[in-house]
């Protein structure tokens, strides 16, 4: 049944949770003279819409303030992230992938400009026919409609589909929307991810266990 792969980008394509972690850590000190720890950006920042994250940082600020403060945040992190790379086992997938015709998208809470940054350092600007960013959507991650979304572009039933996600409310998101999701154990533990839903917790791409699920689906098409 496998025809879609729907990939999360922040900390699943790539390992970027530390680069924005110090973006906000430099500029929270910076404007405001606030420590922020790792512990407050794993509980309430990781995987997060910038909306949430503004809120929650500057829950009296208005809309336009937030805006600002998070195109500020994005433009110091693609200032610290100029050389990331693909995840270990990815390339492999995405090539596997493209091999025998399965669709392929990346849905995430990350700007547009972000993402393009990141798939252009990354060397993967032509490798997905959709980037779908939840904050031009009505409603992004947690909620299940950027995954919903993504299977749609693709064409794809949930069944046929896997997900693959390294946050809470990305997690929460593709379970929703009925997909097999893969945790991948970068931004949080496998205990915290198998809690939050996924079906499956790896370390990396060449995990011989997302492998046997990937033989297993393609095997029922």
């Amino acid at each position: 049944m496998l025809n879609a792969l729907l990939f999360d980008l922040d900390g699943t394509l790539t390992d970027t949770d530390q680069l924005h972690l110090l973006a906000l850590q430099q500029l929270l000190l910076e404007e405001d003279g606030r420590v922020f720890t790792q512990e407050e950006f794993e509980a309430h920042v990781s995987g997060q819409a910038n909306a949430n994250m503004c809120r929650y940082l500057f829950p009296q600020r208005s809309v336009a303030e937030h805006e600002a403060f998070a195109d500020r945040k994005e433009a110091r992190f693609r200032q610290l992230s100029p050389q990331l790379t693909p995840m270990p086992g990815l390339l492999r997938l995405l090539d596997f992938a493209r091999e025998r015709g399965i669709g392929m998208c990346v849905v995430t809470n990350a700007p547009r400009a972000n993402a393009e940054h990141m798939l252009d350092v990354l060397g993967l600007g032509d490798r997905f026919g959709t980037v779908l960013v939840a904050e031009e959507l009505p409603r992004a991650k947690p909620d299940p409609l950027p995954y919903l979304t993504g299977l749609e572009c693709l064409g794809a039933s949930a069944e046929a589909g896997i997900a693959f996600e390294d946050s809470i409310p990305g997690l929460t998101a593709a379970v929703g929307a009925g997909i097999f999701t893969v945790g991948l154990a970068t931004s949080q533990s496998p205990e915290a991810l198998l809690a939050a839903g996924a079906h499956l917790v790896v370390e990396d791409f060449n995990d011989p266990q997302l492998w046997a699920v990937i033989e297993r689906m393609l095997g029922s098409r």
